[in-house]
């Protein structure tokens, strides 16, 4: 009788135990650490608790440039909304100096942070060029990401999901628009 209700316990060890080895594994919530345009260190964990689009691009980057005035369009329609943009510059200590002049010449008034690398992309699943972007849910787990260039209606459909219910089919997890 002891012999089966040992066995009996080590199965009910064993079936939990497989349970926790077959769920699925929540992602860890993204890291970035930067600086603001005055030089004040910023990192993505203070956004917890609200969505959030982080475009990664550069003033040398063209299609950066053509993506730029529809995420200013965008972000006055959805800041309402709870959501909030940030821009991370990947520009270099040499191009960096061109940043305010790019945001005023695009009226970019979302945070802008510099000092992104190609390591930074790379930490966050983003791939190895701009412009890169990622929609983080409030727990600051990445729910999509777009490589290359944002199309106004995937920029679109992501946040009306991400503002919505979520409860119809997510948006494509990984979008490239690469050449």
């Amino acid at each position: 009788m002891l012999r089966k209700s040992i066995f009996a316990g080590c199965l009910v060890l064993l079936s939990g135990a497989v349970a926790l080895m077959s769920a699925p594994k929540k992602p860890a919530p993204a890291e970035l650490n930067l600086v603001d345009l005055d030089g004040k260190k910023v990192h993505l964990k203070d956004y917890r608790g609200k969505l959030v689009v982080l475009n990664f691009w550069a003033t040398w980057c063209v299609p950066c440039r053509d993506e730029m005035p529809m995420f200013v369009d965008v972000e006055k329609a959805w800041v309402p909304k709870g959501v909030v943009f940030i821009g991370a510059s990947l520009d270099d200590k040499k191009t960096e100096k061109a940043i305010p002049e790019f945001m005023a010449k695009y009226k970019i008034d979302f945070p802008v942070w510099k000092g992104a690398t190609g390591d930074d992309l790379d930490k966050l699943k983003m791939g190895d060029a701009v412009p890169d972007t990622a929609f983080l849910d409030e727990e600051g787990i990445i729910l999509s990401r777009v490589q290359g260039e944002i199309k106004k209606s995937e920029l679109i459909e992501r946040l009306e999901w991400m503002t919505g219910d979520r409860k119809g089919p997510a948006p494509q997890a990984l979008v490239r628009n690469l050449p």
